[in-house]
């Protein structure tokens, strides 16, 4: 039978937090500071095309090819903005650069309502958190930035781990970090196979957050399983603490 919850393992994109604008929006933003004049929706049309190519040839950040963060990202902005007709080399470097370190900043992201308090709630609970996310190594920053990272006992990124969810192994990552069993363990995602289903396949107590009803239609998500908001969090913590 399962014991009580010790740790809360938390995804952080779509789940804490999300992007403020469209990348098309913002990518545009930081090119208007250098004379140049986009439509938004074609930049977010190359940038989807430069994402997926990158990902493919360099899965997770490239941390197998000895890339990284910092090199992939550079490579799809740098891809993005070819594709929409900027070849100016000093002014795609410019560009470059200047999005990978302004995305570090707060307001370039959105935190969830219901983040902050129910993130308080758990700790006031007693219990301990982490983050397990498909990030790369700004996001310590980009939690800083946003207020959240005193929140978490320890921060395991796919770039930091050279793994990304669903492989197991980042979550062992974690795991060990948690130092308690895997059934002491919940985790917290709005991704079906990447959150809910790798949790659950390591016994871990996943949670699928569905703040849209997306995934109803998913008939092995019990009601249990779900999240309409993490507002639900604490309260289906404090049942299961006693025994409910």
């Amino acid at each position: 039978m399962r014991g009580p919850v010790r740790w809360v393992l938390w995804d952080v994109k779509d789940t804490l937090l999300k992007v403020r604008r469209s990348v098309g929006e913002q990518y545009c933003s930081e090119a208007s500071r250098l004379g140049l004049e986009l439509p938004p929706s074609q930049v977010e049309a190359a940038f989807k095309q430069a994402y997926r190519r990158q990902s493919k040839l360099y899965p997770n950040y490239g941390t197998a090819q000895g890339l990284g963060g910092h090199r992939w990202w550079v490579a799809v902005v740098k891809d993005t903005f070819s594709q929409c007709g900027v070849k100016d080399g000093a002014t795609l470097e410019k560009l470059s650069y200047n999005l990978y370190h302004n995305f570090k900043n707060a307001e370039n992201w959105e935190v969830f309502p219901d983040s902050e308090r129910t993130l308080r709630s758990c700790t006031d609970m007693g219990l301990k958190l982490g983050v397990v996310s498909n990030f790369d190594n700004r996001l310590e920053g980009i939690l800083r930035a946003c207020g959240l990272l005193s929140h978490f006992s320890f921060l395991v990124t796919s770039e930091g781990a050279k793994v990304a969810k669903p492989d197991a192994a980042i979550f062992h990552q974690a795991l060990q970090r948690c130092g308690d069993p895997a059934s002491s363990v919940a985790h917290v995602g709005d991704h079906y196979v990447n959150d809910y289903l790798t949790a659950r396949s390591l016994g871990l107590l996943g949670l699928l957050l569905d703040r849209e009803g997306s995934t109803l239609h998913l008939d092995d998500v019990p009601a249990r399983h779900r999240l309409s908001s993490l507002d639900e969090l604490p309260a289906l913590l404090q049942k299961r603490a006693e025994g409910g």
